[in-house]
C-alpha cells in the first residue's frame, strides 16, 4: 500500500513525513522535523497530492481516517467553589438497626434511650472536635424521637438546629449547626 517517497501522516498524532524504508513489518518515515520513526501500516495514512485529488474524493477509508485524526475540541469544566464549612458533614443514622446488631429484647424505652444517648455522644464529639455541622437521621415515624432530639438540642448553648435538606434526607432528619467558640 505504501511506497518509498509517499507522503504520510500519523493517525493518532500530528506527525507528517515521507516513507524512507521498511523494517520488521513497520514503515520507516522521516518526519518534516528530520526525525526517523517507524510505524505500523495501520497507524499511517497516505497524503494525497493534487494529481490524486480524484482518488482522494472517492476513497472513503482515507476520509474516515482523516476524520479520526481531527483533534477533539476541549471541553470546559467549571469547578464549583465550596466553602470549607461544606466540606465535611457528620451524619449520624439513629435507626435502631444501625446502632445495634439486634433489637431483640429491647423495649421502646430502651431503644429511645440508646438513640438519645447516641445523639448526646455524637454532639459532644462534634463540639470537642470543632465540627461545624452534624445531621441526625431519625426517620419520620410518629415523631417521638424527633421531639426528644429537639428537647435535647434546646438545652445546649451555641448551637442552632432545623429540619435537614428535604431533597437529600426527606422529612426524617435534623441539621445541627455548632457555633465555634474561639476560646475553647
Amino acid at each position: 500500500m505504501f511506497n518509498l517517497g509517499d507522503k504520510v501522516s500519523v493517525l493518532d498524532d500530528t506527525i507528517d513525513g515521507v516513507v524512507t524504508g521498511f523494517q520488521n513489518q513497520k514503515i520507516v518515515i522521516e518526519t518534516t522535523d528530520g526525525f526517523v520513526m517507524a510505524f505500523a501500516e495501520n497507524e499511517l495514512v497516505k497524503i494525497s497530492t493534487s494529481e490524486d485529488l480524484q482518488s482522494f474524493t472517492t476513497n472513503q477509508q482515507l476520509l474516515s481516517a482523516l476524520k479520526d485524526k481531527e483533534t477533539e475540541k476541549k471541553r470546559s469544566f467549571v469547578k464549583e467553589k465550596k466553602s470549607r464549612k461544606d466540606e465535611f458533614v457528620l451524619e449520624v443514622d439513629l435507626h435502631i438497626e444501625k446502632l445495634v446488631p439486634s433489637k431483640r429484647g429491647m423495649s421502646n424505652y430502651d431503644i429511645l434511650t440508646l438513640q438519645t444517648d447516641t445523639v448526646k455522644g455524637q454532639l459532644e464529639f462534634a463540639i470537642r472536635n470543632r465540627i461545624p455541622k452534624i445531621v441526625f437521621i431519625h426517620g419520620v415515624g410518629e415523631g417521638v424521637l424527633k421531639a426528644e432530639i429537639d428537647f435535647l438540642l434546646g438545652r445546649y448553648e451555641g448551637i442552632s438546629f432545623q429540619d435537614a435538606n428535604y431533597q437529600k434526607y426527606g422529612l426524617g432528619a435534623t441539621e445541627v449547626y455548632i457555633k465555634q467558640n474561639p476560646n475553647r
